[in-house]
């Protein structure tokens, strides 16, 4: 008998519909341009311990927009984007995240956003090596890639590619609840 109700239980954690808590972090991409940042993270869920639910999201980016940031390091600051920004931008991929690494990809959030000024460097310290901290936060290979620092949607698909296996089932979820990649041309 409790291996029937523990068998129903795990069916009916399984099936679409179902609430669970959980955060998933999904990683962003916008075409560069005047917009910023071009590489962004959006959380949603909420967290299993606590029940707190979570939607945000978070880029890093100049303060100021100017040539300065051509030359040098300039004043940086980690931003929210509106709803209509993240339904313009490329979705690569996404992935639940434990309690723990979403503890750990917060406590990268706040350390960007309490460096020193000036912190934002378009060649050292730019959104897409604070994208690819979050990603190494939650568990993954977000090491950076020499020559793709400044390539927000060829490295983003360089680390779904690279982290397939773990973005396809991580923690034993389904993969079709945990990975999404944006179609080819995106």
């Amino acid at each position: 008998m409790r291996a029937l109700i523990a068998a129903l239980v795990l069916i009916l954690s399984l099936a679409p519909g179902v609430a669970r808590a959980a955060v998933e972090i999904a990683f962003y991409s916008r075409d560069q341009g005047v917009d910023f940042p071009h590489a962004f993270v959006v959380l949603k869920g909420a967290v299993d311990a606590t029940g707190e639910a979570v939607d945000a999201n978070f880029g890093f980016t100049p303060k100021h927009i100017s040539p300065a940031v051509l030359m040098g390091s300039v004043g940086g600051k980690v931003v929210s984007v509106e709803a209509d920004y993240i339904a313009l931008s490329n979705r690569h991929f996404a992935l639940v995240l434990s309690d723990e690494q979403y503890r750990a990809v917060m406590a990268r959030v706040e350390a960007w956003r309490n460096r020193p000024q000036p912190n934002y460097n378009l060649n050292r310290r730019n959104c897409v090596v604070f994208v690819a901290e979050l990603a190494t936060a939650a568990g993954i290979d977000g090491s950076p890639e020499p020559g793709l620092m400044k390539k927000p949607k060829t490295f983003l698909n360089l680390l779904r590619d690279r982290n397939a296996p773990l973005i396809a089932a991580p923690s034993g979820a389904p993969p079709p609840a945990v990975a999404q990649t944006a179609p080819a041309g995106r």
